[in-house]
């Protein structure tokens, strides 16, 4: 018999909406054996409670966080690059992490840890206030048809949460290659007072150096699609 889901009124709290839809598909031998044999050295297990990155990094430095990282591509360049920070990563598909961990060990990186979890529950309960540098949304899942536009992770709760995480005039840099959602980042972060628009009020930025086309977005390009980069400072 199947249990009656409970009515929103009685419960604790309401569902979130998720910005993703868990597709994981099938892990290579090499991916899996990513898992076990690096996980204890790169991976972050998520607990619910602050971490203290000072401890998990070996070290006090900037820390920049991105969400969503896919493959690892930009993540693991930017890290081997940016020597003097370290990279918190979050993803929840397992191929991508498992991929970018043997990137990570084939060059031995000590700069980078990585959380297989919904990076808003990691925002919620795993980072202090005031912890980072840097976020990096890039390429996150357009959700194209209107009735999943609540599903994008760029809204104004998401956006207000991750303010409180970033230390005073830390960069949050958003990239796509969907014109309607880039129009709805722009809206969402020029209303978000926690933000300020670190360009000019309602202006898209160049790409900056520090954001390596990708093999996705290469893919796009070649499809005629546009890119749109975001860059906003914590007020």
């Amino acid at each position: 018999m199947n249990e009656q889901p409970e009515h929103p009124q009685s419960s604790p709290y309401l569902r979130r909406i998720r910005s993703f839809v868990l597709r994981e598909g099938r892990m290579t031998p090499a991916q899996q054996r990513a898992f076990d044999a690096h996980w204890a050295r790169f991976g972050i297990d998520y607990t619910g409670a602050v971490q203290d990155f000072d401890v998990r990094f070996g070290r006090a430095a900037p820390r920049v966080l991105e969400i969503g990282f896919g493959n690892g591509e930009a993540l693991a360049w930017a890290s081997e690059h940016d020597p003097v920070r370290d990279y918190i990563g979050v993803e929840v598909h397992g191929p991508g992490v498992g991929r970018l961990m043997n990137a990570l060990a084939a060059r031995e990186a000590g700069n980078v840890h990585l959380y297989k979890h919904d990076a808003v529950e990691v925002l919620e309960h795993e980072i202090a206030p005031d912890t980072l540098a840097e976020a990096r949304i890039w390429f996150p899942d357009p959700w194209h048809k209107k009735r999943h536009n609540k599903r994008r992770i760029v809204q104004p709760e998401f956006v207000a949460l991750l303010a409180t995480r970033m230390a005073p005039g830390g960069l949050l840099h958003l990239a796509t290659d969907w014109e309607p959602y880039a129009e709805h980042m722009l809206e969402v972060m020029e209303a978000a007072p926690a933000w300020r628009n670190a360009i000019a009020p309602g202006q898209y930025a160049e790409k900056p150096a520090w954001r390596i086309e990708t093999h996705f977005e290469r893919r796009g390009l070649k499809l005629g699609h546009g890119v749109w980069d975001l860059l906003y400072r914590r007020a």
